[in-house]
C-alpha cells in the first residue's frame, strides 16, 4: 500500500480542503513512493491562521521549557535514523550514508537551537540621557514562512525551522514538491513528538503546478513577517521579490558555482580524496558542491590521472546497495539536464576524460571534464550533478580570478599544505564561506551559513539565524524625571 501524508495544521492531520493529492515519485524504481494533500490558496490561510493563535504563547513559553523540546528532539531524529534512510532512499534516491548524514547533522542543528533559546538576547545601551537606561533587545516577529529544499532533506528542513522556532516564532512551512517527506512532514513529526505545541510548526504541501501560486500567497499574507528559502538561484529571486514587495526580511540561501583550488604546494594524494568527495558526494546535488577543480600546472598531470582513476572506481546504482557512492538524481529529467550540459560541452570542444555516457533513468554516470570553452553551458551554469571539470592555473592571480568568476558566491576549498599560503589566497575568493585545507562541503550549526552575490543574503547557524529571525527594540527607561521646554 502507497504511504499517504496530509498536512499538518494545528497539530492535526488534514486533508486539503479540496481533497486533492500530489504524487510523490522514486526516481531509481520511477513508482510512486507515497502521496501527500496538494494545498490551495485556502489551505494556507488555515496554517497561517493556526500559527498566528500558537504565536503569542510560543513567545511566552519558559526557555527551559523550550530548550528541552528541541534536545529531545535531536535524541528521538537520531533514535530514528532507519526511517530517515528509508524516506531518503524512497523520495530522493539517497544513499544511507548520506542519510545517516542528514540526521546526524540535523540533530546538531537542533542542539544548537537549544542553546540558542537561552543565549542573552540584548544589550544595555550607553544612554546620552542622564538617568536614563537604553536597552537594545531582541524579539520574535511572529510567523515566518520558511521553504525547505529536497536534496539535503532532513539537514535543510530543520534548518528551515530551528532557528526560527528558537527566537520564539511560529513556522509554516512548504518543503519540496520532491521530498515533502523528508524535509516537511518527518521533521514536524520528530518535533511534534519532542512535545512541540500544537500550531507552533505548520506544514503544507502541494502539487508542483501550485508550488507558485502557493508560495506567493503564504509570503502575501500580512501575519507573515519573515521568510527563508533555501534552494536554486532562479526561485530565489522570486522568492526575493515576493518578500520584497510586502517589505518582509528573506534568508535566501540559493545555488553555487563552487571551486575547489588545488595551490602547488598542497598533497596531490589528499587532493584528490577532498576534491572527489566534493564532487560526488550525493551525486553532486550538494549546493556547496565543487564541479569546477582548479589544479596548478606543477601538480595538473598527477592529478588529473589520479582524479580520473578515483572517480571511475565509485560505485554508482541503486541507493540501498551500501556501495553505492553516486546515486540517482532526484528525477529523470535532472539526468537529462546534466547529460544536456556534457553532450553542449563536448559539442563546443571539451574533452571527456571519464563517464559522459547517456543515463540511464535517474542515474548519470560519474562525469570529468578538461578543455571546457567559454562557450559552454557548463562554463557558468551550475552542474549540480555527478559531473566536474578540471582547469589549471599558473599563478595565485589566476585562479583567484577563476574562481570569482562567476556570478554566484557561495564557497570555495582550498588545498595547500601552507596555511598562510592559504590564507592569502581564502581573503581574496569572494564567497560567503571558505575552506583552507579542506573542500567546499562543509556545515556546522554554530557557524554563519550562507553565500554572497546570486548565491543569496543572510545568514543561518549560531547567534546569525537568531538574528535573523528576530526584531531589534530599542527600550528605554528614564529613572528620574525628566524636564521639557513647553
Amino acid at each position: 500500500m502507497t504511504l499517504h501524508r496530509d498536512l499538518l495544521i494545528g497539530g492535526k492531520d488534514l486533508p486539503a480542503t479540496s481533497g486533492r493529492t500530489a504524487e510523490d515519485v522514486n526516481p531509481y524504481s520511477s513508482q510512486v513512493y507515497a502521496t501527500v494533500a496538494a494545498v490551495g490558496v485556502e489551505d494556507v490561510t488555515r496554517a497561517v491562521d493556526a500559527a498566528d493563535a500558537a504565536f503569542a504563547d510560543w513567545a511566552e513559553l519558559g526557555p527551559a521549557q523550550r530548550r528541552k523540546i528541541f534536545l529531545t528532539a535531536a535524541d528521538l531524529l537520531e533514535a530514528r535514523t532507519d526511517e530517515a534512510v528509508r524516506i531518503m532512499a524512497g523520495e530522493v534516491g539517497g544513499t544511507r550514508p548520506w542519510a545517516m548524514f542528514n540526521v546526524g547533522l540535523a540533530a546538531n542543528i537542533l542542539r544548537e537551537a537549544a542553546a540558542a533559546v537561552t543565549a542573552p538576547r540584548g544589550e544595555v545601551l550607553s544612554a546620552q540621557e542622564e538617568g536614563a537606561l537604553g536597552l537594545a533587545v531582541r524579539e520574535p516577529v511572529g510567523v515566518v514562512a520558511a521553504f525547505s529544499p529536497w536534496n539535503a532533506p532532513v539537514i535543510l528542513g530543520v534548518r528551515a525551522v530551528a532557528a526560527p522556532l528558537a527566537a520564539g516564532n511560529t513556522v509554516v512551512m512548504k518543503p519540496s514538491e520532491d521530498a515533502p517527506i523528508a524535509c516537511g512532514l518527518f521533521v514536524a513529526d520528530v518535533l511534534r513528538d519532542a512535545g512541540l505545541p500544537d500550531g507552533v510548526l505548520n506544514v503544507i504541501t502541494n502539487a508542483p503546478e501550485d508550488a507558485a501560486a502557493v508560495a506567493e500567497a503564504l509570503i502575501a499574507d500580512e501575519r507573515v513577517r519573515a521568510v527563508n528559502f533555501t534552494g536554486s538561484t532562479g526561485v530565489g529571486r522570486i522568492i526575493g521579490v515576493h518578500a520584497a514587495r510586502h517589505l518582509k526580511p528573506a534568508v535566501l540561501e540559493l545555488g553555487g558555482k563552487n571551486s575547489v583550488i588545488v595551490l602547488d604546494d598542497a598533497d596531490v594524494d589528499y587532493a584528490v580524496d577532498a576534491a572527489v568527495f566534493s564532487v560526488f558526494m550525493n551525486s553532486g546535488q550538494i549546493c556547496m558542491s565543487a564541479d569546477r577543480i582548479l589544479v596548478h600546472e606543477s601538480l595538473a598531470e598527477e592529478f588529473t590521472a589520479k582524479f580520473t582513476a578515483k572517480t571511475e572506481s565509485l560505485a554508482s546504482g541503486d541507493p540501498a546497495d551500501p556501495h553505492t557512492v553516486v546515486g540517482p538524481l532526484v528525477t529523470t529529467d535532472a539526468a537529462r539536464r546534466v547529460a544536456a550540459l556534457v553532450e553542449d560541452a563536448v559539442a563546443k570542444g571539451a574533452t571527456v576524460l571519464t563517464g559522459g555516457a547517456a543515463p540511464e533513468g535517474a542515474v548519470h554516470p560519474a562525469t570529468v571534464l578538461t578543455d571546457l570553452p567559454e562557450d559552454a553551458d557548463l562554463y557558468h551554469g551550475e552542474a549540480f550533478g555527478p559531473l566536474a571539470v578540471i582547469s589549471t592555473f599558473g599563478t595565485d592571480d589566476e585562479a583567484i580570478a577563476f574562481a570569482n568568476a562567476t556570478e554566484h558566491g557561495l564557497t570555495c576549498g582550498i588545498i595547500t599544505e601552507n596555511g598562510t599560503h592559504g590564507l592569502r589566497v581564502a581573503r581574496r575568493i569572494r564567497t560567503g564561506i571558505v575552506h583552507i585545507n579542506d573542500q567546499s562541503v562543509a556545515d556546522e550549526p554554530n557557524a554563519p551559513f550562507g553565500g554572497f552575490k546570486a548565491s543569496g543574503y543572510g545568514r543561518f547557524g549560531g547567534r546569525w539565524g537568531i538574528e535573523a529571525f528576530s526584531n531589534t527594540r530599542w527600550v528605554t527607561l528614564a529613572t528620574q524625571q525628566a524636564h521639557f521646554p513647553f
